[in-house]
């Protein structure tokens, strides 16, 4: 009876319909997804505020999944780096049949606990490191026996599905049950589980980041400038920030190794690259801390 796998009576002739009145039915169900996410906002924020806590005392989120969940956790792993400059380690995803899996379905890797096991000591879990357990069931052996190894070692865990009354949300430390109800295909849930899944694992990264003063406003402060897109958005970062034109952003930039915090901290203060970088270590990185002293 899991609430994934019911037959939603909205899309039982979705195969008789036009394309029109397909994609809308789709729509509609798409809709609901963000309301659902909404009814678990406070388990997510103690969820952000414990990967903030791993995180800024040195232990890593690790996202752990299968097919769709896993590849989602993969996905919001690898955007932290080119967004946040952090370490590709700091945020992990780890999916059941590796990373070939990725490409190629895996289905029977994830009835395999004793392998969601051996991929946390693989990985060396340790108590420090937040382990975010991901499937839209919550009954994944794999995730399961993963989350097993995480309390096993002193590790804390979240989980994340779509069903509030599964195994894995009583097993968690913080559990988040977003239930989106039937999918559109039934049991189809790469769809509105799916969805879900992306929006609070959104959440989980961003927050946990804007905690550690990655985030000065609403502003990418930590960006890592990679390519001239990049670039460009560094300038521009500094140039809001800092109240300039973009071409002293620039000039700014390049004499602090391109460095948006700092450039900014050097515009705001007047200060040299060497004293601004001084002054950001001291306040843990934090912009707003820098800019509040007397």
């Amino acid at each position: 009876m899991l609430p994934t796998e019911q037959r939603n009576p909205n899309t039982a002739d979705i195969d008789r319909i036009s394309t029109l009145e397909m994609v809308r039915r789709i729509n509609d169900e798409d809709k609901k997804v963000a309301l659902a996410v909404e009814r678990e906002l406070e388990s997510i924020a103690r969820a952000v505020d414990a990967a903030y806590e791993a995180l800024r005392d040195g232990g890593r989120l690790i996202y752990c999944g299968c097919g769709t969940s896993g590849r989602l956790g993969v996905l919001d792993a690898a955007e932290c780096p080119p967004t946040y400059s952090v370490d590709p380690g700091m945020v992990m995803g780890v999916m059941a049949g590796g990373e070939s899996a990725m490409f190629r379905a895996a289905e029977g890797a994830e009835d395999n606990a004793q392998a969601g096991r051996e991929d946390m000591e693989r990985i060396h879990l340790s108590a420090r490191d937040l382990l975010v357990g991901i499937a839209a069931s919550g009954r994944t052996p794999y995730v399961l026996g993963a989350m097993a190894y995480a309390h096993e070692i002193g590790a804390r865990t979240v989980a994340l599905t779509c069903n509030k009354n599964s195994e894995m949300n009583a097993a968690a430390d913080i559990p988040i049950g977003v239930e989106t109800g039937p999918e559109v295909i039934t049991g189809s849930t790469r769809m509105k589980s799916g969805t879900a899944e992306k929006m609070v694992l959104n959440m989980l990264s961003t927050g946990a980041m804007i905690r550690l003063g990655k985030v000065y406003g609403n502003l990418m402060v930590d960006v890592m400038p990679t390519n001239e897109k990049l670039v460009r958005r560094a300038i521009s970062i500094v140039s809001t920030a800092a109240g300039v034109e973009e071409e002293l952003a620039r000039q700014t930039l390049e004499q602090c190794g391109f460095s948006v915090k700092t450039a900014i901290v050097m515009l705001a203060r007047g200060l040299s690259a060497q004293e601004a970088e001084k002054r950001l270590k001291e306040h843990g990185g934090v912009i707003a801390k820098v800019l509040e002293e007397d």
